[in-house]
């Protein structure tokens, strides 16, 4: 069955018969300045929902408008390979291109193998549920409106409010670390308050385009951050087999030597833990394939490849460099101690190693456009987290508010309002403001992933017990339930072994329990507070989650298909030719 054939008859039903009962809000009536926000005009409210994402098997559903209707006030505007280079190489950033230093320093090369393959698994699992449902609920809000739904409301208001709040907390310090890597080349070029207003002004100015301006910038900075870990990876494989420029430490044949001299772990099972931890935050801003869902108009078409290009990012991106990474750098080497700039980099580190000059200012580039980049994700993905808030009533409803450019104004601005934290780093005490303000929403990406596969167990549970077969679904997770669980059990360890490393660290624990007590709460403190969020959305909304057969399973979904007509679009997918059979199971659906 043709997809494009079902929308042209979707749209035949809705403009034929009697007058529409819903008015949609046409964007294309306005002046192309209104559509990308640049005049006063587009900042009044949108009048409605534009009804623009496609609905499956809309022949089958008795009020076709009605579902038309039930839809975010978002625009989608996306297109196919914004979703597909988010996925890819949306949170390649600082984790991996300065984060992986400490790791290796920690964990040794094989501890962070180990623990990015099991993270790996674990997200896999993850973008796989994600898709599953935002396929068939493209909802506001993503994650969060369906932890509502599927979950408990009051366990959302919590999750939610503290995923909005590590993104609001995460932007000044994203500001402040892109300063700090443009200070590489100088100190004394600029004082540091002077770049964090540069790279503030700048943030604000992409935010002002919306969701084309995140999706624009996402796009060509995933596009320079792939290249330069792909050409990263052949330099690094030429250095280890001894192709290095001879006067550098790779003119001879290097091999699996740092993997014996000095070892392959650097502090054992504890080391292994404190990496986990690293794997797992590197990670950050995966999920927000999720939240772009419902500013595409047909995520049955863009939303497998994006999810299937997490894959790919996982497998050639993060194993492949961090393995190369490995080999060519012993886990004691010096320069791997302390710093959070370009110098730490491992990147650079080996590059400068090689004497292959003029490549580490082009990483160090990647970086601060890479910690820009999630800058820019904060405001995204915190506004449209807290415009969700506001329309299920756990936020002011005055963050509700969509613009016609298709902007959640007062979201924006409100995260946007904490950039100016930054400026806090100018002072010796900013280090402390920092730790602290991370520290209340530390643990919440890991919460966001966990109510993802909750969510899909639960969904699955609701799907089967009101009578729907898996059949119906037209894109399935790969590993089912089961992945879901095994995602639950490898985040439950994570926050386990984070637990472990917050009280006894590496080194030691401190002989003074005040240091004991700040370490901890410095790395923990964000799971009293999920606690606290919870307690407080009982208290005000006393809800409690619904039984599977209470569940509503009809809001926001867009694919109505039979199983009939599943089985007849995947019985005309087989007859395709083999070569075509292989790159839809790689890439696409």
């Amino acid at each position: 069955m043709d997809p494009k054939h079902e929308k042209d008859v979707e749209t035949s039903s809705v403009s034929s018969g009697a007058a529409p009962r819903v008015e949609f809000y046409d964007p294309s009536k306005e002046s192309v300045w209104t559509r990308v926000g640049l005049n006063f005009e587009s900042f009044k409210r949108a009048p409605g929902t534009t009804g623009g994402q496609v609905v499956q098997g809309g022949n089958n559903v008795k009020d076709l408008e009605r579902v038309m209707a039930d839809a975010p006030m978002l625009q989608q505007k996306m297109k196919p390979r914004h979703l597909q280079m988010i996925a890819v190489g949306g949170s390649i950033g600082t984790g991996l291109f300065v984060g992986s230093g400490n790791a290796l320093r920690n964990g040794g090369p094989a501890g962070i193998l180990i623990a990015w393959i099991l993270i790996g698994i674990m997200l896999i699992n993850v973008t796989q549920a994600i898709g599953e449902m935002s396929i068939l609920y493209p909802v506001s809000g993503g994650f969060y409106t369906l932890a509502v739904r599927f979950l408990d409301p009051s366990f959302a208001f919590a999750m939610g409010w503290n995923y909005v709040l590590q993104w609001a907390v995460v932007l000044p310090l994203e500001i402040t670390v892109a300063g700090t890597t443009v200070q590489y080349w100088g100190e004394d070029i600029m004082p540091i308050a002077g770049w964090i207003t540069i790279f503030y002004i700048h943030l604000v100015i992409a935010s002002i385009f919306g969701t084309l301006g995140f999706a624009e910038e996402e796009f060509w900075s995933s596009c320079l951050k792939l290249l330069v870990v792909v050409m990263f990876i052949f330099i690094g494989i030429v250095c280890i087999c001894g192709g290095g420029p001879k006067n550098g430490m790779y003119g001879e044949y290097l091999g699996g030597k740092n993997w014996s001299n000095p070892g392959a772990f650097a502090n054992g099972f504890k080391g292994v833990c404190a990496v986990f931890v690293t794997a797992a935050f590197s990670f950050a801003g995966t999920e927000l394939v999720g939240l772009a869902a419902s500013e595409t108009p047909n995520p049955r078409e863009t939303m497998p490849a994006a999810v299937k290009g997490t894959f790919w990012r996982i497998t050639v991106i993060y194993i492949t460099s961090l393995t190369i990474i490995g080999l060519l750098l012993p886990y004691d080497d010096a320069r791997l101690l302390g710093g959070g700039g370009a110098d730490a980099s491992p990147f650079v580190i080996a590059l400068d190693n090689a004497k292959i000059y003029g490549l580490n200012h082009l990483v160090n580039i990647t970086i601060c456009i890479s910690v820009l980049s999630i800058g820019l994700s904060c405001v995204y993905a915190g506004s449209r987290t807290l415009t969700a808030l506001a329309e299920t009533g756990y936020a002011p409803k005055i963050f509700a508010y969509v613009d016609k450019s298709s902007r959640p104004l007062w979201s924006v601005v409100a995260i946007l309002a904490f950039g100016p934290i930054a400026y806090t780093n100018v002072v010796a005490e900013g280090g402390t403001v920092f730790t602290w303000l991370l520290a209340l929403s530390g643990l919440s990406t890991l919460f966001s992933w966990l109510a993802v596969c909750m969510c899909h167990v639960r969904f699955r549970r609701a799907w089967k017990v009101q009578g729907h077969s898996i059949e119906e679904l037209p894109f399935q997770a790969l590993g089912g339930v089961y992945g879901s669980w095994f995602g639950i059990i490898l985040i439950v360890v994570v926050l386990i072994a984070q637990f472990y490393i917050a009280i006894w660290p590496i080194g030691g624990m401190d002989s003074d329990p005040r240091v004991v007590a700040e370490t901890f709460f410095a790395t923990y403190l964000a799971m009293p507070v999920m606690i606290l969020f919870y307690v407080v959305g009982y208290a005000w909304k006393r809800t409690l989650p619904q039984r599977a057969h209470e569940i509503d399973l009809d809001s926001g979904r867009k694919s109505w298909l039979t199983v009939e007509e599943m089985r007849e679009w995947r019985a005309e997918r087989k007859r395709a030719p083999a070569h075509v059979r292989i790159y839809r199971m790689l890439f696409t659906n």
